[in-house]
């Protein structure tokens, strides 16, 4: 199915942006609540426990990954994501979110304790989806914010031998 173009659907605030979503070009803003984007990008997008609110927890790094997130964009009703991140992420801004990630984790993990103890299969399905987020804080996040600051910078991806700005 060929999605219109994203200019279309893609109209999220970036001042509304939910604090959880990770530095990068996407993110969810005033999104719907119907916890539908799980079901296009189960490795991208969570929802919060306020509202219901879809964000970007993993940025997509290939092609497939961001047709998924842009078909998970175009199903929310509201418009709420938005994809001009980098015009709005400074090297700064990458940083103080890196270093203030503790707050992502403290609430992840209370969620998680709480979603995982609803026997309810949605629940722990999006608990799942907790695990990855908190494996993904744990891991490869730190390399895909040194790859973004580097983006930040150069307007290009980095070569595998070219050093990375660190966080």
């Amino acid at each position: 199915m060929a999605l219109p173009h994203p200019e279309t659907y893609l109209t999220g605030c970036w001042e509304e942006r939910n604090w959880r979503n990770v530095p990068g070009p996407f993110y969810g803003a005033e999104t719907d609540n119907c916890w539908s984007g799980r079901m296009a990008a189960p490795d991208h997008v969570l929802y919060d426990d306020m509202t219901g609110q879809e964000f970007v927890y993993r940025q997509p790094r290939n092609a497939v990954e961001v047709d998924r997130l842009l078909f998970a964009a175009w199903t929310d009703p509201l418009s709420g994501y938005g994809w001009d991140g980098d015009q709005h992420w400074t090297a700064d801004l990458v940083r103080s979110w890196w270093h203030e990630r503790s707050r992502l984790r403290e609430w992840a993990t209370s969620l998680h304790t709480a979603w995982s103890a609803n026997s309810d299969e949605i629940y722990q399905e999006l608990s799942a989806g907790l695990n990855d987020l908190l494996a993904y804080l744990d891991g490869e996040l730190e390399t895909d914010l040194r790859v973004y600051l580097y983006w930040l910078h150069e307007r290009r991806s980095p070569d595998l031998n070219e050093v990375l700005p660190r966080l």
